[in-house]
């Protein structure tokens, strides 16, 4: 009767103490981010991806970053506006085109010449790969920041890092294996940045 009767009190003890953790680990599921006050009465239906801002030191990766966050945000539910759409409208009215931020692309004019009810400009601060001796560290770093076409303000922001680190047992074959996890570190990054971003219209 004693072992039951222990057993029993620490079943209970258990599901109090995964109770508890429950609202925490739900909590911790979303990254830091910032979000405007009523965000979903501000009638976002139609979003303008601009070129990422690559301040890294890998050319490459600009490109294939935006088509990346362009899938992640249509699948919250914002309509598609292809990114050659948008280049096409809007370089030959802004010199730094290719590195828009808000003050150099401001968002009002964009929406002027879109017919978009706002901006995404993304950032992609880190995309690189430190190596020492057989050890590889790879950084990605990227801040996505959603302005608003009619007011210019910030409505959603985030950044977010990840950072993978590989053991090889060759310097070739640790650089082949650095290059392969830019991909799914990028997309891990967007999936996590977007998550924080209310559903679309379309969801």
């Amino acid at each position: 009767m004693k072992r039951i009767e222990r057993r029993r009190k620490l079943h209970c003890c258990l599901a109090i103490v995964m109770l508890m953790l429950c609202p925490l680990g739900g909590c911790a599921k979303k990254i830091p981010h910032f979000l405007a006050p009523e965000y979903e009465k501000r009638g976002v239906r139609l979003i303008a991806i601009l070129p990422v801002a690559n301040q890294s030191n890998n050319a490459e990766a600009a490109a294939l970053f935006r088509d990346k966050v362009l899938e992640a945000v249509y699948f919250r539910g914002y309509p598609k506006i292809p990114p050659k759409t948008i280049d096409e409208k809007l370089s030959p009215f802004f010199s730094d085109y290719r590195r828009p931020t808000p003050d150099a692309v401001p968002p009002r004019q964009v929406g002027d010449l879109l017919g978009v009810d706002a901006v995404l400009y993304v950032t992609l601060k880190e995309c690189d790969t430190s190596f020492l001796l057989l050890y590889a560290s790879t950084g990605v770093t990227a801040t996505f920041d959603l302005r608003s076409a009619k007011t210019n303000e910030s409505i959603w922001s985030v950044k977010h890092s990840l950072t993978e680190r590989n053991f090889e047992i060759t310097r070739d074959r640790l650089r082949m294996k650095s290059c392969q996890v830019f991909e799914p570190v990028m997309e891990e990054i967007i999936a996590k940045a977007v998550e924080t971003l209310p559903l679309g219209p379309d969801a």
